[in-house]
């Protein structure tokens, strides 16, 4: 029972920590602060984490955790650009409806250390493994030549910015319709795979 009692004392503090970071952003929010929001003391809290950066570092894994071993078996087995980014937009998409604070979350790391932000990401996303894979298909000729890393940038940018920029956009183009901007949300991975299967691929 203690292991038992031990486990959600820790995820219990995941969730509090996840909460003040989204709220004081890292260099605001302090150890202190978790433990009291997660009903546990000081001591407990040093007990799993030894440092704020590991504790942060956890809470940013863990929105992943879910994400990242399936991501790479399938990027493993994935026979074309298409059929991966079929995959990839319907898992990323869900992501981010599941942790909606991941995208400001990580706007604001980026601005306060990206260097450990980047080794984070490039633990959990091969992303020399995506570029070989779209570069092949674009000298097979079934994808338009570009810049891969522009290629790259620009889909993640479709898929983040709906929920980067919720706040505003859901006032201003769905006048406050929650409901509507959700179920704009939920469309979103179809809809991205749409407009790049009309722009990207040739003879498709």
């Amino acid at each position: 029972m203690a292991i038992k009692k031990e486990k959600v004392s820790k995820e219990l503090i995941l969730e509090a920590a996840r909460n003040v970071f989204i709220e004081k952003g890292f260099d605001g929010a302090r150890m202190q602060q978790i433990a009291d929001r997660a009903g546990a003391n000081k001591a407990l809290l040093h007990y799993y984490f030894s440092t704020k950066e590991s504790l942060f570092e956890d809470v940013f894994k863990e929105a992943f955790s879910t994400f990242a071993p399936h991501f790479h078996d399938e990027l493993l087995k994935v026979k074309s650009f298409k059929s991966f980014l079929v995959f990839f937009l319907d898992i990323y998409i869900k992501l981010l409806l599941n942790h909606p604070y991941l995208p400001l979350f990580i706007l604001s790391e980026l601005q306060r250390n990206p260097d450990k932000l980047a080794q984070i990401v490039k633990g959990i996303v091969d992303f020399e493994l995506i570029q070989q894979m779209i570069k092949k298909e674009m000298d097979d000729g079934n994808v338009v030549k570009m810049d891969v890393r522009e290629l790259i940038v620009n889909i993640l940018s479709l898929c983040i910015f709906p929920f980067a920029g919720r706040p505003m956009m859901q006032r201003v183009l769905w006048k406050n319709d929650e409901v509507g901007y959700v179920n704009f949300l939920n469309q979103r991975a179809e809809s991205i795979y749409k407009f790049l299967e009309s722009t990207l691929f040739i003879n498709n």
